[in-house]
């Protein structure tokens, strides 16, 4: 494209070539990218390691410190990508002749990373004092749970002095005009069920085998699926359900068979003793969560069955989103005078927000991006230039009105 690009875009692309990607994101490089931004921007900086993996603190201070805060959040790292699925170098932001620039983070969530950063810079620059603390908090290890990031923070000593009221933290893209602002979100479990059995020789009808035992409940949590499936889709043309709306049993794990190794370096002969199986359950906050371990332990009842949690959430909170919530309302009202139209749902995957929510803090989902597909994890992952820019001024004209709330 012709021009001289614009100055918060040549940042942002800096950063999408940080590798923060798993199993090894380079913290320490996102890190001290971040901290020179802070120093040339004028903005109060630390790294708090306390946790384990930096998370850096950024802060601009309020007429009246006293007030609850606003806070910013983003989580630096991204996910893997895969480099024969793209059609460019997954790390090297490149901008094609329609302004759109390729890399893994564009939308999830580096994008906001830098939208937040560079409108503190615009505040800082303006001179004009806003009444409340506003901090931007950086954080690694979402993408695997948080468990050196935002979880523990959020019990420190460190986030209970920052006095948050508020927290505004990633949403999704939206394909349409439109633009959707996530007030909850479905907990995520990973759940993992063994099953042991009789063995014996491949040729005889041998009874009661582990494999038999973990089709049986395969079989009654893929009829739950199938029941929210139909809920969903159906849902749409009654009463206009999503996605975040129902619960999504997925089947990620399954593992049985003695011998290891490639195939074929199995004993195709000999009926395993163990058979496991691991699923990606996500439940909205509108379902009752002791029900449900209920549910799971009645799918798990026969005997030879047992199940543990590789991932559990035991509380999931939502954000009001009427009017007698005055974060929510100043949000929305803000968003409609600039002409936009916000879409409250409930995020259908996980992000930082939940330990936030779970304080009994609002927090709000808002990636301002639309007319743009959802690619977050996907192959070829783009944000168009236009779109990031926009982004800013949309935060720039929301942000100072819940800080001088």
């Amino acid at each position: 494209m012709s021009g001289e690009e614009n100055k918060s875009v040549t940042v942002f692309r800096e950063f999408l070539k940080i590798r923060t990607d798993h199993p090894k994101p380079d913290y320490e490089g996102s890190t001290t990218f971040l901290v020179q931004k802070a120093k040339e921007y004028g903005l109060e900086c630390e790294v708090y390691r306390e946790t384990g993996l930096p998370i850096v603190i950024m802060k601009i201070e309020g007429s009246d410190p006293s007030l609850p805060s606003v806070l910013l959040n983003s989580h630096v790292d991204v996910v893997p990508a895969v480099r024969e699925c793209w059609n460019t170098e997954p790390f090297a932001a490149i901008k094609d002749e329609n302004g759109n620039i390729f890399a893994r983070g564009t939308q999830d969530m580096k994008c906001v990373c830098i939208q937040f950063l560079e409108v503190a810079a615009r505040f800082v620059k303006s001179g004009k004092k806003m009444k409340r603390n506003l901090y931007l908090t950086f954080v690694p290890d979402e993408e695997i749970g948080a468990g050196q990031g935002m979880e523990p923070f959020v019990e420190t000593q460190k986030f209970r002095d920052m006095n948050v009221g508020v927290a505004i933290d990633e949403g999704l893209a939206s394909p349409t005009e439109e633009f959707t602002v996530f007030y909850g979100e479905r907990a995520p479990w990973w759940v993992h069920i063994t099953a042991v059995g009789n063995t014996g020789h491949g040729s005889r009808f041998i009874e009661n085998t582990a494999v038999e035992k973990l089709m049986r409940t395969i079989n009654k949590m893929l009829q739950f699926r199938h029941d929210q499936f139909t809920d969903l889709h159906k849902g749409h043309h009654e009463c206009g359900k999503k996605l975040g709306d129902v619960t999504t049993l997925n089947l990620t794990v399954l593992k049985a068979g003695v011998g290891e190794g490639p195939f074929p370096n199995y004993s195709y002969n000999v009926i395993p003793t163990k058979a496991e199986a691991g699923f990606d359950i996500r439940i909205p906050p509108t379902v009752n969560l002791e029900d449900f371990l209920k549910q799971i332990r009645e799918w798990t009842s026969e005997e030879g069955l047992s199940f543990e949690f590789a991932n559990y959430t035991a509380k999931n909170e939502m954000t009001g989103v009427t009017d007698d919530n005055t974060w929510w309302k100043t949000f929305k009202q803000s968003a409609e005078n600039i002409g936009i139209k916000l879409v409250p749902e409930i995020f259908p995957a996980a992000t930082d927000s939940r330990f936030i929510r779970n304080l009994g803090i609002p927090a709000f989902g808002f990636s301002p991006i639309n007319n743009t597909p959802i690619l977050l994890h996907d192959h070829n992952e783009f944000l168009n230039e236009k779109t990031f820019i926009r982004g800013l001024d949309i935060y720039e004209q929301i942000l100072p009105n819940l800080v001088n709330l």
